[in-house]
Formats: structure tokens, C-alpha cells, sequence
């Protein structure tokens, strides 16, 4: 069955794969893999959160990475997208979660409280300057695109700076109006500028607006918002009366925001299945009771970082299985025996387990080998190094901290310990060595280093510790220096 086909019979025309890029980036090369699994899964589309890897040019230089894509890269993206008829969506980002602009010294002066880089002061000229130009040059490399997403979500501090201090204390200023205005403000620019463009905004700074002051402030006219929620216990009733209570305030189409990875814990290293499968099995819930034909469709959101500045959660190779089973699940309306036979298929598993991280099978889809040894690493080495060094009854008996610190052991002890120690870290050193070789085919070094150091680098320092105190206290030193 086509996409085209199986479009018909979801309720969701656009199913977005989101790529959070502001953390471990993947290389074009590895995009151009992924691309036809994403198609042939049934994604129609994906939302780009591009953050630091866009090529920004002139005085937006300094907002790239290190590894930032080039502009020519770029382009081989949205290529290989239009090859697996993905439809590009870009995001920038352009009220909150500036942190990867605002953090600059440059920029600095433009926060909303100038302790945190979060958020834009909306009342700076300069301010909406700085978007427009950031929005010119993303849209540049990104001619057509029918919809642009702005962000605007977490807008933390809004009102407590300085300027919002004074502007708030005006009558009829509130809060609400505050965030309207530059929703409004980033909206017209990309109309004027666009007018083929529609601008996107996630929905969390909207929901708690009153009806009126919503419909007065024309924002609906202008946006479409973006209904996120990723817990697997939603609220499918008040999400439908969410729907409807917008649509009385005339927005004209939404969408969902469902997740496949990156929303179970800022250092999470591996996907929890089921509450993805059942986040999104309870937006088609939702789009059941919803207003019907407003739903455009739905982004299955894949976070790599909670913001800028936190460490990394599960990485795209290891959450492709969830979106495998998101995907399949939306487009067919379940779970069911014959879907997961389908998502088996696809993925080259013989037995998916979506209750804990046990499927059988390394898998064949790209990226394989790095689930199979972050799982590995995810599940074993933390308690088998926490095996050695706490439940072992040799280390705990005859080589204590207090005996580690005293450089004290029984000779014999050494005999017990150094061979398991010795054995169990060249075991996971050949098994690092070949997860870090198949981390530098997919990512830059960058995100190699950050996430062996984060992940793998604790457990294996313990053990090198212990053998280096072992060492120690086994070298002869004269009889007096081993009174405790």
C-alpha cells in the first residue's frame, strides 16, 4: 500500500519526522540512509530544528557549530528529501529557547532578564531584527517551503525583565498580550516576506489565553499552532476541548506534536517503546473527537537535548524502532500482531520488544549496530562495574575504600581481584572501541566524545581507579609504611 493510499485511512495527511539537531547532528551521509526507512514507514514530511547547525552568514556567524552543515549540505538535504517525498519543514526558534543565540556576549543584551539566555526581549527592536534575519537566511536555502515553524514555546520569564516590568504596569498590559504581540510581530514578517509561507507555533504559551483575548489579537488569522504533549497518559478529553476552544478563536488548521524519543528524561540512553506507542495511539484518540478536517497533521518529535545546555538523551539510531512503531501504529490505527510483523520487517528484528529493551535480533535498518551496543552498554556495564566494586566479597572484605586509601591489601587478595578487574575492563574496552568506530560513521567527534565521556567514561575510570590502587598497594614499600 502507497503512502498516498494509506494517508486516506489515518487521520493525520502530514506525518512529520522531527530532527532535533541541536544535539549529535547526524552526518548528511547518514540522513541519506535514513531517509527512505522514514518514507517507507510512512513519513510524509519532516520538521527541521536546525539551532546551531544552520550555515548562518555575516553577523549570524557566530551562532554555528563547530560542525555546523554547510550551505551545499543543506541543499543535499532537501534533496534527498524531495527523493523519499519528505516535505521539508524548517524550525527556528524565535521567542524562546534562544539560548544557542542569546549565550553569545554580542547577543547577550538582548534577553528578556539578563541573567538568562532563554529568552528574547520582545520590546528591543533589535530583537525582531535579529529573527528576521535569522528567518532570510534559513528561508533562503529553503525556497517553497509551505510552512515555516517559529517555535515560541517555554517562553520562561516572559514579563519579569526590566522593559516588561514597566510595560506591564500600563493598564490592560498583561502577560498574555506580551506573548501575543511578538507571535504576531514574527508572523507578519514571515506573511510579508512569504506571504506562501505559513507560520507554525508550538501551542503550550496559548493554552491558557481566554478565548476573547485570543480571537481580538489576530494571531489566529496569522499561525497555525502545534498541539504538543508527549506523556503516555494524556488527556484526551480536555486535548479535544483544547481543539475546539481554538477553533472557536478562529485558527483555521492544527496540529498535533506526539513523541518517539527524547521526552522520557534529559539523560535517558534508551527508548522506552510502549510509552511512545501509547502517546501517540492517544492522539488518534484525540483526533477522533477533534473538530473534524482542522488537524493537518501530526509531528512525531524526536528530542536530542531538553535545551541547549543539557547533556544528551537517546540518540537517533536507538529511537528509530519507537518511530518505526509510532508511524506504523498511526497509519494503521494500532498495534495489532500484523503491524509489528510489518515493523519487524522493516527493521530487520525477529522479535521487537516494546516493554523493556530486550528485542531479539541486532537488526539490519541503518544504525543497527549502535542500538545494539548502547543497549549493551545501557544495560550492562554501570552493574557489572557496580558488581565488581560493591558486591564482589573479595574487593568489599580485603580492598575497602579505607584500604584503597591506605594502599593496604592482602597479597593474596590481588590474585582474586586483579584477574576479574583486568578481564571484565578489557571486555568492555573492545566493545567501546567498536561502538565508538560506529558512532564516528553516523556523528561528528564532537558528539562522539560527549557521549562516550557521559555514558561510558564514569564506569570505566571506577575500574581503572581500583587496578591502579591495586597496583599501588601491592608494590613493595618498606614494612613500616604499611602500618595502617
Amino acid at each position: 500500500m502507497k503512502n498516498s493510499e494509506m494517508s486516506r485511512s489515518s487521520p493525520f495527511k502530514m506525518r512529520l519526522v522531527h530532527l532535533d539537531l541541536k544535539g549529535a547532528p547526524p552526518k548528511v551521509s547518514y540522513l541519506s540512509e535514513v531517509f527512505p526507512l522514514f518514507h517507507a514507514l510512512g513519513a510524509n514530511g519532516l520538521l527541521l530544528e536546525y539551532e546551531d547547525m544552520f550555515p548562518y552568514e555575516g553577523h549570524l556567524r557566530l551562532l554555528r557549530a563547530k560542525h555546523a552543515y554547510s550551505p551545499p549540505e543543506i541543499k543535499e538535504i532537501l534533496h534527498l528529501a524531495t527523493l523519499n517525498e519528505l516535505e521539508v519543514i524548517p524550525l527556528v526558534q524565535t521567542f524562546g529557547h534562544m539560548e544557542f543565540v542569546l549565550k553569545h556576549e554580542a547577543l547577550a543584551h538582548l534577553r528578556e532578564v539578563a541573567l538568562f539566555p532563554n529568552t528574547l526581549n520582545p520590546h528591543e527592536a533589535e530583537s525582531l531584527a535579529l529573527v528576521g534575519a535569522m528567518i532570510s537566511q534559513v528561508m533562503e536555502l529553503h525556497p517553497g517551503a509551505r510552512w515555516l515553524h517559529v517555535g515560541c514555546d517555554e517562553v520562561y520569564y516572559l514579563g519579569e525583565g526590566e522593559a516588561s516590568r514597566r510595560w506591564l504596569q500600563q493598564e490592560h498590559n498583561t502577560k498574555a498580550r506580551l506573548c501575543l504581540s511578538h507571535i504576531k510581530a514574527v508572523a507578519c514578517h514571515v506573511l510579508a516576506r512569504h506571504p506562501a509561507t505559513r507560520p507554525l507555533v508550538w501551542d503550550d504559551m496559548l493554552r491558557a489565553i481566554p478565548e476573547d483575548q485570543l480571537s481580538a489579537s489576530g494571531v489566529p488569522q496569522l499561525v497555525e499552532p502545534v498541539l504538543w504533549d508527549y506523556g503516555a497518559d494524556l488527556d484526551i478529553h480536555g486535548k479535544a476541548l483544547l481543539m475546539e476552544k481554538y477553533r472557536k478563536c478562529g485558527f483555521l488548521r492544527l496540529w498535533a506534536a506526539s513523541a518517539f524519543k527524547g521526552a522520557t528524561g534529559a539523560s535517558q540512553a534508551l527508548t522506552p517503546i510502549e510509552h511512545h506507542l501509547r502517546n501517540n495511539m492517544q492522539w488518534l484518540q484525540v483526533a477522533a473527537r477533534g473538530p473534524a478536517d482542522m488537524l493537518q497533521g501530526i509531528v512525531l518529535t524526536g528530542w536530542q537535548r531538553y535545551d541547549h545546555f543539557s547533556v544528551l538523551c537517546e540518540l537517533l539510531p536507538v529511537g528509530i524502532p519507537s518511530l518505526a512503531v509510532c508511524l506504523q501504529s498511526l497509519l494503521h490505527g494500532g498495534f495489532a500482531e500484523d503491524v509489528k510483523a510489518k515493523v519487524e520487517n522493516f527493521l530487520g528484528i525477529s522479535n521487537l520488544e516494546i516493554t523493556d529493551f530486550t528485542s531479539e535480533g541486532a537488526g539490519s535498518f541503518p544504525g543497527s549496530d549502535i542500538l545494539a551496543l548502547v543497549t549493551h552498554v545501557g544495560l550492562h556495564l554501570r552493574s557489572s562495574v557496580d558488581t565488581l566494586l560493591e558486591r564482589d566479597r573479595y574487593v568489599t572484605g580485603w580492598f575497602s575504600p579505607y584500604h584503597r586509601r591506605r594502599k593496604l591489601i592482602h597479597p593474596v587478595m590481588v590474585q582474586h581481584i586483579q584477574p576479574q578487574a583486568l578481564s571484565l575492563l578489557a571486555r568492555w574496552s573492545t566493545l567501546v572501541q567498536e561502538l565508538e568506530a560506529a558512532l564516528h560513521r553516523v556523528f561528528y567527534p564532537d558528539t562522539v566524545e560527549e557521549w562516550l565521556e557521559e555514558n561510558v567514561q564514569p564506569s570505566l575510570r571506577r575500574l581503572q581507579g581500583l587496578l591502579q590502587d591495586l597496583r599501588e598497594a601491592a608494590s613493595p614499600r618498606p614494612l613500616a609504611a604499611q602500618d595502617p
